[in-house]
Parts: structure tokens; sequence; C-alpha cells
């Protein structure tokens, strides 16, 4: 598996409106809204995104509902590591279980064109290898 970039970092919420203002009030990062309470930053320089994640949706994207399994740590906050192609994920993924790792979600291809597959990390940090089209220059 070959990571080309962080793709993406940012903190998991519980509880949205209190990290919004301390990420974006205390600590000044512009962001936008994508999603109700998903607030994202795509010119803070070092990523490609920094966003804050509320814990329904991440639960959503990786498990299919807004409730996080609670036999699962609960992640306080994502990243994402970027591969070359749709098929790098799957790849990625299966090597990444060949190794023991248990992978919670994926590759799958999300609505908005992004392919993941999720894990954990030993620390809880919830791990994705991800393709988004629009990272690369593609065609």
């Amino acid at each position: 598996m070959e990571i080309q970039f962080v793709a993406g970092f940012g903190p998991i919420s519980r509880e949205p409106g209190p990290a919004l203002d301390f990420w974006s009030g205390d600590l000044g990062i512009g962001f936008h809204e994508l999603a109700p309470d998903y607030h994202h930053a795509d010119d803070l320089a070092g990523t490609k995104a920094f966003a804050i994640w509320p814990l329904a949706q991440a639960a959503e994207s990786t498990f299919g509902t807004p409730e996080w399994p609670a036999d699962r740590p609960v992640p306080q906050a994502w990243i994402e590591f970027e591969l070359a192609s749709p098929d790098a994920v799957a790849a990625g993924a299966e090597e990444l279980r060949g190794r023991g790792l248990e992978i919670l979600s994926g590759p799958k291809t999300e609505p908005w064109g992004q392919t993941t597959a999720r894990f954990l990390s030993p620390e809880g940090l919830l791990v994705g290898l991800s393709h988004l089209p629009s990272f690369h220059d593609e065609g």
C-alpha cells in the first residue's frame, strides 16, 4: 500500500456546537457547513481537509446507523490517508485484513463519490483509506 498524503483529519464530536466554538471561535479556523453539523475547512494549509465530524455521522458512514456500537471504543478523532485509486483502497483494506486488522466498513463508495475503508487504530482513532477523485488530476 502506498499512501499519497493525509486527505483529512479532525475531531469527532458528540456535541458539534461546543466543538465549533472551540475550533472556529477560539482557534480561528474558518469552516463552512457541508452537511448539518459537519463543519469543513478545505483551505487550511497542510491538509486537504480539516473537519469536525459529528459522532452520529461517523457511525452512520461506518456502521450504517447513527449510534456508535457500545462494544467499540468511541473515537475522538478521524484521519484519512489518500490512495491512488479505488482499487488501491480495496487492495489496502485486504492487505490490512491479511495482517489481522478488522476493517469496520468498506471498501465502499460514499454518496459523494469517495471510496473509503475504515478501521480503528490501537488508540481508538477512526482511520480511513480513501480515494476522492477531486484530490487527483484525473482527466
